[in-house]
């Protein structure tokens, strides 16, 4: 490379934010003349069986788990989370501060993002939103780095069980693991490191996604559509979860404890309790952690996710409501109110009831309460800049179409989750947790699609033959 290729490549990776001087390759459906900036275990599969809008709230059965530890404590690139005197500070407590590295990844180095929360493929104006990190007050919080992760979680499976949420952070997730170089103007850029692996992608039903990473590291990432965290078929055990759940909780539904109708939310039914969305949560939520703590297996890690607030101004989401900030909020700025506090704080509850329940057993629970970084964050939503206002013709009587600020755009302040999370398993780790490999025949054998497959096979093809039916009556009319 020549001393002009070296002088300019230099620049690339010093630039401002906002006055980079690369054009970043990314993948837009429309023009964008503004310049690019660089860029655990519940063992649940949960099958929530649907009637219009009603889900039902059963108790969560739980199967018997492997025995596995993992020390994580190579997750991280750094010691990130102590403060200098050696004490561990708290990363969930800190402020938005610019970065001029991000990306670590894009669109265009990423093809596994959801048409949903591409962002950039869809024309959001100001790219801003993607140039800052997460600085816990008093500490660091490093950037997860994709070899160790990958290295520490070799043999393992985690899964992502709730709403489309949780399909959004486990979208992150893989695009973080699958960094490589990209090219602009002449000029290689390296985004955070080179791609140490990239998945093989299978849906062993349209409410479930697994990616593999071969290669030597037989790990396994899975998302189970569980937007109520109830009703489960037994499968085999996983070694990580992130549960998390909130969004679906708002609508009508009917409440069920063992098989007998308690009550239920917004049904004004005569006769029936109106028992609120808050009952409905955190008896969802105490069931399954509840399960976690009665599980018979040691080595089981649940990770619990809080809840992730939706960003409305100027109406609610179907009524015009819109997110157009273009910076995040400051400390003090923006607070939690209502039902999403009292979500929050019952989530901190029952998890704190479930930890003290499995002290001393081979369950590990973790909270990650994500909720004060992202309410700064209305600015790094997707707004219309998606893929859903695209949907066929057919589809739009089913869908009301609407501005998202309720989901992250990825790559953006999603990413930080993941940054979280690789930090609060080396946490763990600090705490003295042994490694232990599984059994070589455990580990080579691909357990996870047959027991899917045996589990909802008949369900799923039920439902899509119903959703084809559905579709050609509608295409007829």
């Amino acid at each position: 490379m020549d001393a002009n290729r070296d002088s300019w490549c230099h620049e690339c990776r010093s630039m401002a934010l906002l006055n980079n001087l690369c054009n970043f390759r990314v993948k837009t459906q429309y023009y964008n003349g503004r310049c690019l900036i660089p860029a655990i275990s519940i063992l649940l599969l949960v099958a929530v069986i649907a009637v219009s809008d009603t889900y039902f709230p059963f108790p969560v059965v739980m199967p018997r788990t492997l025995s596995a530890w993992l020390s994580y404590s190579s997750f991280s690139t750094s010691s990130g989370g102590r403060k200098a005197d050696g004490e561990a500070c708290d990363i969930f407590r800190g402020e938005w501060v610019p970065d001029p590295d991000a990306p670590y990844y894009t669109n265009d180095t990423c093809s596994f993002i959801h048409e949903h929360y591409d962002c950039m493929k869809y024309g959001k104006l100001d790219l801003g939103f993607v140039q800052w990190r997460w600085r816990p007050d008093g500490c660091d919080l490093p950037r997860l780095d994709p070899s160790r992760f990958l290295s520490a979680m070799r043999g393992k499976t985690l899964a992502f069980i709730g709403d489309s949420l949780a399909k959004n952070h486990m979208n992150s997730l893989i695009c973080l693991l699958t960094r490589k170089w990209a090219s602009s103007k002449g000029c290689d850029v390296l985004l955070a490191g080179l791609q140490v692996a990239e998945p093989t992608t299978s849906w062993p039903s349209s409410e479930h996604t697994v990616y593999h990473y071969g290669g030597g590291y037989n790990f396994t990432v899975l998302n189970f559509w569980a937007p109520f965290l109830v009703r489960s078929e037994l499968v085999a055990a996983f070694d990580y979860a992130v549960v998390s759940a909130s969004s679906w909780f708002y609508r009508p539904s009917m409440l069920y404890e063992a098989g007998r109708l308690v009550g239920c939310h917004h049904c004004l039914l005569p006769n029936v309790t109106d028992l609120t969305l808050r009952y409905a949560l955190r008896m969802a939520t105490r069931a399954a952690l509840r399960a976690v703590v009665g599980s018979d297996g040691g080595g089981v890690t649940a990770v619990l996710r809080t809840v992730s607030p939706s960003q409305y101004e100027g109406g609610e989401w179907n009524k015009d409501g819109n997110c157009v900030r273009t910076r995040p909020y400051r400390r003090g700025e923006k607070t939690l109110q209502g039902f999403e506090l009292d979500f929050h704080t019952l989530q901190v509850e029952e998890f704190e009831a479930a930890k003290r329940a499995a002290s001393g057993g081979g369950v590990r629970m973790m909270l990650m309460d994500t909720t004060e970084a992202m309410i700064r964050r209305a600015d790094a939503h997707p707004s219309r800049y998606r893929g859903w206002t695209r949907r066929k013709e057919w589809m739009k009587e089913y869908f009301t179409i609407s501005n998202d600020c309720v989901h992250w755009c990825v790559p953006g302040a999603i990413d930080a989750w993941n940054d979280m999370l690789s930090h609060i398993g080396a946490r763990e780790g600090y705490e003295g947790l042994e490694l232990r490999e599984k059994d070589p025949e455990v580990v080579a054998k691909d357990r996870l699609g047959e027991l899917m497959q045996m589990g909802l096979h008949e369900y799923n093809q039920r439902r899509h033959a119903e959703n084809l039916e559905e579709k050609r009556r509608k295409e007829e009319r």
